[in-house]
């Protein structure tokens, strides 16, 4: 389950493993927090960002062959906290989906590098995230009312986060680049005003020299945390 901030953020950071792991057969849903209105570079219309940026999140994840997404609502894009309300809600999802596996944005703050990883809705949601995989979503006593909705404690086993400090896990994508950029570029109200390739190949060319791997090979990568 990959719970993250906005449309797209997913695909930017991740999207190369989650074909490896749909190619393995492993099932993937994607939560995303908000709609993604503060977003954009072009004179598209404030009240059509939501659902265009929700239209292109799907169209991006049916690229990589994930078909459960869901956005949560009242959370303004700009404006996240990680508050017992968004803990309750990742939570609520969490025990419905019933993950072996999180995937979200790391919650620590990157003083080298201020924009992207920093965004503070980023560190906000994975700070919530963080909580919700431990104590929340396996404690019965936290959110009680989600007991009333059937939604029974679960166990997260693994945390991935990405985007965070000296991550210690590498997952090759370089076969998988063609499908990394076709998610990419379903977001086009956000990667149409740049050439996406080469600035994406870049990125993951360094993660893949920063892991050792040989010249040619591209990389995403995490810190990978177990949980019991």
């Amino acid at each position: 389950m990959a719970v993250f901030a906005h449309p797209d953020d997913v695909d930017f950071a991740c999207a190369g493993t989650i074909a490896v792991w749909r190619d393995e057969g492993i099932e993937v849903a994607y939560l995303i927090v908000t709609r993604g209105e503060s977003g954009g570079f072009d004179d598209t219309e404030r009240a059509e960002i939501p659902r265009l940026r929700e239209a292109e999140q799907r169209a991006a994840a049916a690229a990589l062959g994930v078909e459960q997404v869901e956005h949560l609502d009242g959370y303004p894009d700009g404006a996240l906290a990680p508050t017992l309300a968004l803990r309750r809600d990742i939570t609520a999802a969490i025990r419905r989906f019933r993950p072996d596996r999180v995937l979200t944005h790391a919650p620590l703050r990157r003083w080298e590098q201020l924009t992207g990883p920093s965004h503070p809705d980023h560190l906000a949601v994975g700070e919530a995230t963080t909580c919700a995989v431990y104590p929340d979503a396996r404690n019965r006593f936290a959110h009680p009312e989600l007991i009333a909705e059937g939604l029974e404690p679960w166990v997260v086993r693994e945390v991935w986060y990405a985007g965070g400090p000296a991550p210690d896990h590498a997952v090759d994508i370089t076969d998988r680049f063609d499908r990394k950029l076709a998610a990419m570029r379903a977001h086009r109200s956000q990667t149409g005003h740049f050439e996406v390739e080469s600035w994406i190949r870049d990125r993951l060319t360094t993660a893949a020299d920063n892991a050792g791997l040989p010249p040619g090979r591209l990389v995403e990568a995490y810190t990978v945390l177990r949980t019991e």
